[in-house]
């Protein structure tokens, strides 16, 4: 009886629940297979395990191998290596939960541009600084509280046009200031 023959013979007698067979099935392949475990895990306790599994499979499965022409052996790499690599993938620390918090750009300025932006608040108070008191006032009525240039006729008793004026003025005021 050939190599192939005399596992193809085990795996049969294995399918009828003989544990003679089993333990010979052992003996016969379980040095080739461990090696196919610790190669593709490269640590010996986890090979171990892996191959303890593998040998409750065959146990389980012994059934569904078909003598098909290809080595009995193939199918019992087969399932070693499966296993072996599934263990691999389980062994490796998953990734870290990312928040989606973290996914999302940062809407605050860095250090630079937080500089920037100090420097330009200082300019634009020291230009408003610049304009009358009551023209610097209408225009951070309109531009910072977001009141309606209505809104203003209406609290100055000024009429609409004026206060179009006046602004369009001070505007004009601050671009020059600020382009120094």
């Amino acid at each position: 009886m050939t190599p192939q023959e005399e596992v193809e013979t085990l795996l049969s007698r294995v399918a009828m629940g003989d544990r003679g067979a089993f333990t010979s099935l052992y003996d016969r392949t379980s040095a080739k297979l461990f090696g196919v475990c610790l190669r593709v895990l490269n640590d010996r306790a986890e090979a171990e395990e892996v191959l303890q599994e593998v040998f409750v499979t065959v146990w389980n499965k012994a059934d569904s191998y078909r003598v098909n022409g290809y080595s009995p052996m193939t199918w019992l790499i087969t399932i070693t290596r499966n296993r072996a690599v599934d263990r691999r993938r389980a062994l490796r620390q998953p990734p870290a939960p990312i928040e989606t918090a973290d996914l999302m750009p940062d809407s605050k300025p860095g250090p630079e541009g937080t500089a920037i932006a100090l420097s330009e608040a200082r300019q634009i108070t020291k230009c408003l600084d610049e304009l009358p008191t009551a023209r610097a006032h209408l225009v951070r009525r309109v531009y910072l509280d977001g009141d309606s240039y209505n809104d203003l006729a209406d609290a100055t008793g000024v009429n609409l046009n004026t206060i179009r004026t006046w602004l369009r003025r001070s505007l004009m005021s601050l671009r020059e200031c600020l382009s120094r």
